[in-house]
């Protein structure tokens, strides 16, 4: 179930990011402004946040396995019309129905984590989020077919590659009713849970691990190219070393997340972020300074390489903190799962589609590129706040005897 859910969710996730490669080829063919492109990169992913809640509860309801192989087949023909769009209506249309790939999370959360006892759930989690590392595999995979065939060429490949690995899913995996919950168990009850304040709590970090990852990486490619001038291969190359580790390393955060639990590590995540959005939302600066022998120019600025590496590591936390978030999920829920993590996953969906979007028009009203990362370091710094103010540690999200990171704050 893990293997076969894992695969599938890797595929979704890398159609649900399309646009971060094909609109940079689109927004040069429609002479699109910042925000425009950043509306249209980041509409799958407001579709794909909307959708949670509902498929969340249905996988409580009916099971992950025929919603799961609903939801792909349900997004073949939109992400093949995508191919033939040549209007901007046209293309923000399409992306808002290919998004509902993007809503295979709160279907294969619920689906995975119950196969696993409590303490293997983090875990298993982690592996199943590892999916999100489709984001990099599209940076891989569709700069080359565009290269070699034209952008009209992505959306279809990925179409037929979404339908067989629908047909692949099913032939795969399995269901257990006993995993549903009671037909009598209505609609109103299953969101009832909803009325718990931790909820929220989560709903509030999780878009910021997860709505800042699809954020950044629907941005960073675009980035790449605008700020150093990189072609499209390689700006998609190194943008995908943020992109690769805060997907597959959230099987480690799982890991970590079951051995420390979730509150410590979702705290020093939070401050690994604060430091890397810190230096990487300082813009290229030159400097003047008199000295005793005259004027000296100072150049500030970070190298590709430099930036790259604060990025990867800014993937790897929010990779470990997108798994520890899910970890409090499914100690605190475990009989309501699907409803929960349909809300939190559509709180950290709706952070990666208003990102992308605030990225543009930073940009068109400042000018500076890294006014992106200078919002990114404000949404950490109100996090880090209502963390240490809100948050009382429970017998149920401490899984060691350690001494609580606020306490040493």
């Amino acid at each position: 179930m893990l293997t076969s859910s894992t695969f599938s969710f890797t595929i979704c996730f890398a159609v649900w990011m399309m646009f971060a490669v094909l609109g940079i080829p689109v927004k040069k063919m429609l002479g699109l402004n910042e925000t425009q492109f950043g509306l249209l990169a980041a509409m799958p992913v407001l579709s794909g946040s909307l959708v949670r809640v509902p498929l969340g509860i249905w996988t409580d309801r009916f099971g992950g396995r025929i919603v799961f192989f609903g939801v792909m087949l349900a997004t073949v023909i939109p992400v093949w019309l995508i191919g033939y769009a040549t209007q901007y209506w046209q293309f923000l249309v399409l992306g808002l129905l290919l998004g509902l790939a993007g809503g295979s999370f709160a279907v294969g959360t619920p689906y995975v984590a119950r196969w696993f006892p409590k303490e293997r759930r983090g875990l298993a989690m982690g592996i199943f989020g590892a999916g999100n590392s489709g984001s990099a595999l599209t940076k891989f995979v569709a700069p080359a077919i565009i290269a070699a065939w034209g952008w009209q060429a992505l959306p279809k490949v990925y179409a037929a590659v979404m339908l067989v690995t629908a047909l692949l899913f099913w032939c795969f995996s399995a269901t257990n009713p006993a995993h549903n919950v009671p037909n009598t168990t209505s609609f109103g009850a299953q969101l009832r849970v909803l009325k718990d304040r931790r909820v929220w709590r989560y709903c509030q970090y999780y878009s910021v691990v997860f709505g800042g990852y699809v954020g950044l990486a629907l941005w960073m490619t675009k980035y790449y190219v605008g700020q150093y001038g990189f072609d499209l291969g390689l700006a998609a190359l190194l943008a995908a070393c943020f992109s690769l580790p805060g997907g597959v390393l959230r099987a480690l955060g799982g890991w970590v997340s079951d051995k420390y639990g979730a509150y410590k590590v979702t705290w020093y995540v939070m401050w690994v972020c604060w430091v890397c959005f810190f230096l990487l939302s300082y813009p290229p600066t030159s400097m003047q300074v008199q000295t005793v022998d005259g004027s000296l120019t100072l150049d500030l600025a970070l190298s590709p390489w430099a930036f790259t590496a604060l990025l990867f590591v800014a993937g790897t936390a929010m990779a470990i903190g997108k798994a520890s978030v899910f970890k409090f999920i499914g100690d605190e829920f475990a009989d309501n799962i699907g409803a929960v993590s349909g809300v939190v996953g559509l709180a950290g969906g709706l952070g990666g589609f208003i990102l992308p979007i605030m990225f543009g028009a930073l940009l068109d009203l400042t000018g500076v590129r890294s006014s992106a990362f200078m919002l990114l370091y404000g949404t950490v710094c109100v996090s880090l706040v209502w963390m240490h103010f809100s948050f009382r540690p429970t017998p149920a999200t401490i899984a060691a005897p350690v001494t609580a990171p606020r306490a040493a704050a």
